[in-house]
């Protein structure tokens, strides 16, 4: 057996997934729940769209700079100390995010909060492509994703259940909670993921990645990831705002939210079952071209059942082409640099995470309607289309 491989039997593998898994389901949690706080806090402290733009956007700016620390930090350290570093920065940030009073101080905590968020992603993938290898690597690294979908759901059904009874400040309380979590890390991860490269410095890191044998490889996933992660934090932390604007109701919004949050699961459980049947760089091509026809539907919806199906849709084929993304990733580089590579790449995309809340806030400001907007989002995913097939060279390495 492979050395560097840390569980590949079926039991040790699904305990494995579970652990990471959850983990993610919290990292997704707190993601979501934002999108249901910000039409809350807009009303409570009279903040313009371009206010809310920034409030999320500052968490994917905090997610950046994570991501591509810890990503290092990682390589360099061990996987399983980072990783409990991460879950501890964001889930205490929750619990001071409570006591914030104004947007600034909200800000400032959700930029803290982002850092660790961002560098739980990374770390946590690198260790499940770590542990597996070729077909069942893509799978479990889609279905870890998965996690994901649910974590949407937890904090789609905290937002409908708990936040109008008890207010969203209690419903962030709940979920600091999870700091409890790093007890089962420190406990059931693997001692093989707290392996170090003590040698591993930042620039050599980075000159590697970007060394002639990974430079195309670093290049289109660093714009693929800009893509994908531009169109999903760009509609679905807005998600609950847009279907407010379309005259739905608060509570009614979060409903429809919830609803569309369950089409996540059977889009990645579909990628799953297509990794080894097609190439990966065919799903991820059928899964954009889908979010493609998902987005024009949606943007210029007339009714509530066309809002409802076209939500689902976006859903079901925007998280299926990320949870390929985090099967493609790792794979393109060697175990000693893999969590540089996923760091890197996805804190590039995280300037699309950034660029895309933004840039909603700052439209709807200025009097752009969402129709016109929902085509920002087309324009991407087309470009991400055109470099995924002429660019991009899949390379599974061990």
């Amino acid at each position: 057996m492979d050395s560097q491989k840390i569980e590949t039997t079926q039991k040790g593998g699904l305990k494995l997934l579970m652990v990471i898994g959850t983990a993610w389901l919290f990292d997704a949690a707190d993601v979501a729940l934002l999108s249901f706080i910000m039409p809350l806090i807009k009303q409570e402290w009279h903040l313009t769209a371009g206010q809310i733009g920034l409030v999320g956007s500052i968490t994917t700016v905090g997610m950046m700079i994570g991501a591509f620390l810890f990503g290092y930090l990682a390589d360099r350290f061990g996987k399983k100390n980072i990783m409990m570093i991460t879950l501890l920065v964001f889930s205490i940030s929750n619990l001071l995010l409570a006591m914030t009073t104004n947007v600034n101080q909200f800000l400032l905590i959700r930029f803290i909060t982002g850092i660790g968020l961002g560098g739980e992603l990374p770390v946590a993938s690198t260790i499940i492509a770590d542990s597996f290898s070729g077909h069942r690597r893509s799978k479990m690294l889609i279905l870890v994703d998965s996690f994901w979908a649910i974590g949407w759901i937890f904090a789609s059904l905290l937002s409908t259940l708990v936040m109008p009874a008890y207010g969203w400040k209690f419903t962030v309380i709940i979920t600091s909670l999870t700091a409890l979590y790093t007890l089962v890390l420190r406990h059931h991860l693997p001692a093989e993921t707290n392996v170090k490269n003590d040698k591993l410095n930042l620039g050599i890191a980075l000159n590697k990645i970007w060394s002639k044998e990974f430079r195309r490889q670093t290049l289109c996933l660093s714009i693929l990831w800009f893509v994908i992660m531009f169109v999903y934090y760009g509609l679905f932390l807005w998600l609950p705002s847009i279907l407010i604007q379309r005259n739905l109701s608060i509570s009614r919004s979060f409903l429809y939210t919830l609803i569309t949050s369950f089409a996540q699961l059977p889009g990645y459980f579909l990628a799953a079952y297509l990794m080894g049947k097609l190439s990966r760089k065919k799903v991820l091509a059928i899964y954009i071209i889908g979010t493609i026809i998902g987005a024009f539907l949606f943007g210029t919806a007339q009714t509530e059942a066309m809002v409802l199906f076209s939500g689902s849709l976006l859903s079901f084929f925007t998280l299926g082409a990320w949870g390929i993304m985090i099967a493609l990733t790792p794979t393109q580089y060697p175990i000693e640099l893999r969590g540089m590579g996923i760091g890197f790449t996805q804190a590039i995309g995280r300037i699309g995470a950034t660029i895309g809340p933004y840039l909603i806030g700052f439209s709807l400001g200025i009097g752009i309607n969402t129709t016109m907007i929902f085509f920002y989002f087309i324009l991407a995913l087309v470009i991400g289309i055109l470099v995924l097939t002429f660019g991009m060279v899949d390379t599974d390495r061990q």
